[in-house]
């Protein structure tokens, strides 16, 4: 995609790119319709990687215990829970560097047959990742795979150090090439500028075919991460990066994901309007806090929200 076109669509004046977005957005989905998932953390702090963001990087003191791998068995009753609680995607983060072949990883397969024999979509995010351990994962049933871009290329290197941008662009196309579906988006917050913004979104509009699933987060400022002290993102500045990518990827889900406990009521509504289709339900996003179930069931009636259909493909 031409950069001069994600230029001019972000600088589009407020109103009439909300509004361009919603038509957008009612051309390729319905109207309150909300894509489910939950979040679960099933290996727990000590990553080795230092992004200036995460609570569960071993670089910096958050108190975040560190856990192993969770059993299949735990992971499924999980899974029923998430269910119960209306979510349609259930996604497993490890907090890894990258996949390992072995016992782990044989483990983690089992627990995708697992999610998938409960009825629900499997997610993983479990770091980089080569094609043979991204076919494994299809094989096993994997419908999706998180794999974030984080921000723009040329804020990158502000931010994580002990991997590069290319790494991640390399993992999002072995994920690609075994056939599943791609999940990928950023963090806003961590000190990008506009002109990062664009290349951000420029970059997840410009992959071919476009992922699936966009993510959009905003910085939970953890104490004892470096990030911790960054000035708070403007909502209207999330409002806009969120119909821009609606506009710029017309058919991908795109999620509203940690970050929500800053975004009031109307924020959020904003967010809806202008084509966020998905949230994270639970009180945790792996580490990090997030509106309790009851709290967004509550929202959804305020709102005349509906849970999108289980058998969407999103």
């Amino acid at each position: 995609m031409d950069i001069q076109i994600v230029q001019k669509t972000y600088e589009k004046p407020i109103m009439e790119l909300i509004s361009a977005a919603h038509s957008t957005h009612l051309e390729n989905f319905k109207l309150g319709e909300i894509q489910t998932s939950q979040l679960l953390s099933i290996k727990t702090g000590g990553c080795p990687e230092n992004c200036a963001y995460c609570p569960q990087s071993a670089h910096y003191q958050t108190g975040v215990k560190k856990e192993p791998l969770m059993s299949v068995e735990e992971v499924v009753e999980k899974a029923k829970s998430a269910k119960s609680n209306g979510a349609t995607r259930f996604c497993m983060g490890a907090a890894w560097r990258e996949v390992r072949d072995g016992a782990e990883f044989d483990q983690v397969l089992e627990m995708v047959k697992a999610v998938n024999n409960e009825g629900l979509q499997s997610c993983c995010t479990l770091g980089m990742l080569n094609e043979e351990q991204a076919q494994r994962l299809k094989d096993a049933g994997l419908y999706a795979y998180n794999h974030n871009i984080d921000t723009s290329e040329k804020h990158y290197e502000k931010v994580i150090s002990t991997r590069t941008y290319e790494d991640r662009l390399r993992t999002i196309e072995n994920v690609r090439s075994a056939g599943l579906t791609v999940c990928t988006g950023g963090i806003l917050g961590m000190g990008e500028d506009d002109s990062d913004r664009v290349l951000f979104l420029h970059r997840l509009a410009s992959f071919s075919p476009q992922p699936e699933s966009v993510t959009i987060n905003t910085l939970v400022k953890i104490p004892g991460t470096p990030l911790a002290a960054e000035d708070s993102i403007d909502a209207l500045t999330v409002i806009r990066v969120i119909a821009c990518a609606r506009i710029l990827i017309p058919k991908s889900t795109i999620r509203l994901s940690a970050g929500r406990l800053s975004l009031s009521k109307t924020e959020q509504l904003m967010a809806y309007y202008v084509g966020a289709n998905s949230i994270f339900l639970g009180e945790k996003l792996l580490t990090s806090p997030n509106p309790e179930v009851s709290t967004d069931q509550s929202l959804f009636d305020e709102l005349s929200l509906k849970p999108m259909d289980v058998n969407a493909s999103v």
